[in-house]
């Protein structure tokens, strides 16, 4: 981990000049990058949402401060710029702060807050191409660079998670701060594109150069997931435990992948030991990451024909204040499992209902998205709660090539298939059956089928 922050000339000899006049509010903007790329919280600076603080308390009108402090809730896709007033009033203060500093704030500190504003309104593909037009100029700046990658990711924008880090590599050297950690996103562009050989080797080259790079770890995972070595991934985390898990950030998100390959072993009691020890109480940050790695592991447990318990009671109590958020169509499907999880008739009518009135009065990239898939991806959650298989299966299978669209990774929206294969083997429909076949024999060229109940 990084110890040595850059103040202002040091930004300034880089090409990234701040506008600010406090040395150390320079300081912890840097600190609270690294610990945004990297997916940790600092113990000497108190963590990320503390370095915030002291960022802010240095220079209350730093602008690039404030760009990045309301960024981080942005993208945490927690706080709902609709519903919450004060995060609404956050994201307005920015405005006025860059509108009253129009004289002193470079090209650069302007599109950002530009780039902020217009997520913040709806528009996700724009802001990424303002970044990428930053970029463009400033192929060093990472925050641009980070802030474009999670909103491919979230978009389903798999290549240019991929093209937008290829693209800046070659003005990068070891001696830029953060240098390495290109490599795990980078990896993780290629993993989504299927590229595994090409992304197995950038994430091994980003924990050579740091051990603790969690999302390199990441990336990783995901390369023994997607082709099916999951005894690789089993000793693979297991090794690097203490590296990965000082990345609090990351830490439940990388425990849920080894609890996946245990499920696909078919050992569904080592997997409902990792919920328990290590999800179920990550969860409790109230990061939606975390959040939504409880849901799926669940959900994905009972479609293997586990019987989970009592276990998401809790998760729901988590989920629940975020029916009406609607920030993306990814978050409001695993909201949606919790309520149909837990046997919650009512909320899963709310939540259905909620989702209804955004596509009749919501706009935004993500309004469509809802409107052309979400919805119907949440239709079909229904219909296999309620034993209407041939309804899932006729929701699903037309939608299988368009899910992407909701974001998330290959990994994530494999859950889709998953259902899909269960909803199958239940149904009766000779079409159904083919449509099994099919699947089954997809999946079993790469992986097995123990995530499915026989």
């Amino acid at each position: 981990m990084r110890q040595f922050w850059r103040g202002v000339s040091e930004w300034r000899k880089e090409g990234l000049h701040l506008s600010s006049a406090s040395d150390q509010a320079c300081k912890l903007y840097d600190a609270a990058l690294s610990q945004y790329v990297g997916w940790y919280d600092e113990p000497s600076l108190g963590g990320l949402s503390k370095t915030v603080e002291e960022m802010t308390a240095a220079d209350p009108n730093f602008v690039m401060g404030k760009a990045l402090s309301v960024g981080l809730d942005l993208l945490g896709t927690g706080r709902s710029v609709q519903l919450d007033e004060e995060f609404k009033a956050d994201i307005k203060n920015l405005e006025i702060m860059a509108e009253s500093q129009t004289n002193v704030l470079t090209p650069r500190e302007k599109d950002h807050v530009k780039a902020i504003t217009t997520w913040a309104s709806g528009d996700l593909v724009e802001a990424t191409v303002i970044w990428d037009e930053i970029l463009q100029s400033h192929p060093t700046d990472i925050l641009a660079l980070k802030m474009a990658h999670d909103t491919y990711f979230y978009l389903g924008y798999q290549r240019e998670m991929k093209d937008s880090v290829e693209k800046v590599l070659p003005h990068w050297s070891s001696d830029i701060p953060l240098y390495g950690h290109l490599f795990g996103m980078y990896a993780f562009g290629l993993v989504e594109i299927e590229s595994y050989k090409k992304a197995e080797s950038n994430a091994k080259k980003g924990l050579e150069i740091n051990a603790k790079d969690a999302w390199s770890t990441h990336a990783l995972a995901h390369v023994f997931e997607m082709e099916g070595r999951v005894d690789e991934g089993v000793s693979f985390l297991r090794n690097t435990l203490d590296d990965w898990k000082v990345c609090g950030l990351l830490a439940c998100h990388n425990f849920w992948h080894w609890a996946l390959y245990h499920i696909e072993k078919g050992e569904s009691e080592a997997a409902l030991d990792i919920f328990d020890t290590q999800v179920s109480e990550r969860m409790k940050s109230g990061a939606m990451l975390d959040i939504v790695d409880s849901t799926s592991l669940l959900y994905r447990l009972e479609l293997a024909g586990v019987n989970v318990g009592d276990r998401w009671k809790e998760v729901f109590d988590l989920c629940r204040p975020h029916f009406d958020d609607h920030i993306l169509a990814f978050n409001d499907i695993h909201l949606l499992l919790s309520s149909v999880g837990s046997k919650n008739k009512d909320a899963t009518n709310y939540l259905m209902s909620s989702l209804q009135d955004f596509i009749s009065n919501g706009h935004g990239i993500n309004h469509t998205i809802t409107r052309d898939i979400g919805y119907s991806l949440c239709e079909a959650i229904v219909a296999y709660d309620e034993g209407r298989v041939e309804d899932c299966c006729d929701i699903l299978y037309p939608l299988r090539y368009n899910i992407v669209q909701i974001g998330g990774s290959n990994a994530q929206r494999d859950m889709f298939n998953l259902l899909l294969i269960a909803a199958a083997m239940k149904s009766t429909c000779k079409h159904h059956q083919s449509v099994l076949r099919q699947l089954l024999s997809e999946r079993t060229r790469f992986k097995s089928i123990s995530q499915v109940p026989d």
